[in-house]
């Protein structure tokens, strides 16, 4: 019987990394791509592969075998072919790792999942800021599958039946069976003849061909609460594409997109814009019109001794808050025209003013 620990030149109490250390060095001395002997190599990654196991090594150490049909484990890698080209410079452990994430990937991809389920679908939906300040019901449409109004979704022709798949019995999932050097591993993946469902129509729907759906532009109503703002997003339950042969259809999601005011900016629920008033209104005061988002006018009262650039507060103009009760403010940036010609008079008015210490 081979002594492994004497063939990685280890201990028997040697920890896991004190192997894996006097293996890797001893892969790299014997490697066949570097010269060295090749029945030498494959004796070092026997001893690893029995020694760098938790528990063939406990079967090793107490009975001098591992229990896999073989005396210490004794793999077979001259029936790896194309081993020593594929990693020439690397150690086999790191070989190891590709095969087993290779197995376990393939696992997982396999796994059954629902299938008939339509999909989710996002749409963009652009209104104007006027639009936010009440509640708005828009209609649009999509070109997207819908049901099979001839079939009912259930993909066969009206009149037979849906009967039970053969391959899969039923199940929607098939087992494969993977063989490699290490053992022969099963891998559970989705029925390739009924497409993961566990059945098939006797005889397809002529319109849809057994899909259940059909490709068609469809309405949809999207009420639009009050206050919402921009990329903020409705969900419509099933709204989305329909299933497969009557699977759960998806779900819509609508992303708001406000657009560009010419007069207003938008900050949260408050608005902000600006209108320019002359220089004797800013000294003197009085009344000016401004005209709200809504579209009414209202008068503004403008303070004496208004400075360019002072703003004043329109409460309870701004947009309502979403979901909630009240509404935010409007401020309105008051700002000092310099006219660029005067008339003559003016011109002399101005001058008894500068007079007058103006």
């Amino acid at each position: 019987m081979k002594n492994y620990y004497q063939i990685l030149g280890v201990s028997k109490t040697a920890s896991n990394d004190e192997i894996k250390k006097a293996y890797r060095k001893l892969a790299h001395q014997f490697h066949p791509d570097k010269g060295g002997d090749e029945s030498k190599f494959k004796e070092i990654n026997e001893a690893y592969q029995v020694l760098s196991d938790k528990d063939k090594r406990a079967q090793y150490d107490n009975f001098g075998r591992t229990f896999d049909g073989s005396q210490g484990g004794g793999f077979d890698f001259s029936s790896f072919t194309g081993f020593n080209q594929s990693r020439s410079n690397e150690g086999f452990d790191f070989d190891l790792r590709d095969i087993f994430e290779d197995i376990f990937a393939s696992r997982d991809s396999g796994r059954k999942e629902d299938l008939r389920r339509g999909r989710d679908i996002e749409y963009d939906m652009m209104i104007s800021l006027e639009d936010v300040l009440s509640k708005q019901e828009k209609e649009h449409s999509l070109y997207k599958f819908v049901l099979c109004t001839r079939c009912q979704g259930k993909g066969a022709e009206p009149g037979t039946s849906v009967k039970e798949c053969f391959s899969c019995r039923g199940i929607g999932e098939v087992q494969e069976i993977k063989k490699t050097f290490l053992g022969s591993f099963t891998r559970v993946t989705i029925c390739p003849e009924c497409k993961g469902e566990g059945s098939k129509p006797e005889k397809p729907c002529n319109v849809c061909k057994g899909e259940g759906r059909i490709k068609d532009k469809k309405s949809f109503k999207i009420a639009i609460p009050a206050g919402v703002d921009t990329n903020q997003v409705i969900k419509i339950i099933g709204g989305g594409e329909a299933g497969r042969k009557g699977g759960k259809p998806g779900d819509l999601y609508i992303r708001i997109l406000i657009k560009k005011h010419p007069v207003f900016q938008r900050k949260g629920d408050d608005l902000y814009t600006e209108t320019s008033i002359s220089f004797s209104k800013a000294v003197i005061g009085g009344d000016i019109e401004i005209k709200t988002l809504d579209g009414k006018k209202i008068l503004l009262k403008v303070p004496s001794g208004t400075e360019s650039g002072d703003s004043l507060r329109l409460s309870g103009k701004g947009i309502p808050h979403f979901g909630g009760y009240g509404k935010g403010n409007a401020y309105v940036k008051l700002v000092i025209k310099i006219p660029k010609r005067l008339s003559r008079k003016q011109k002399e008015l101005l001058k008894q003013l500068e007079k007058e210490g103006l």
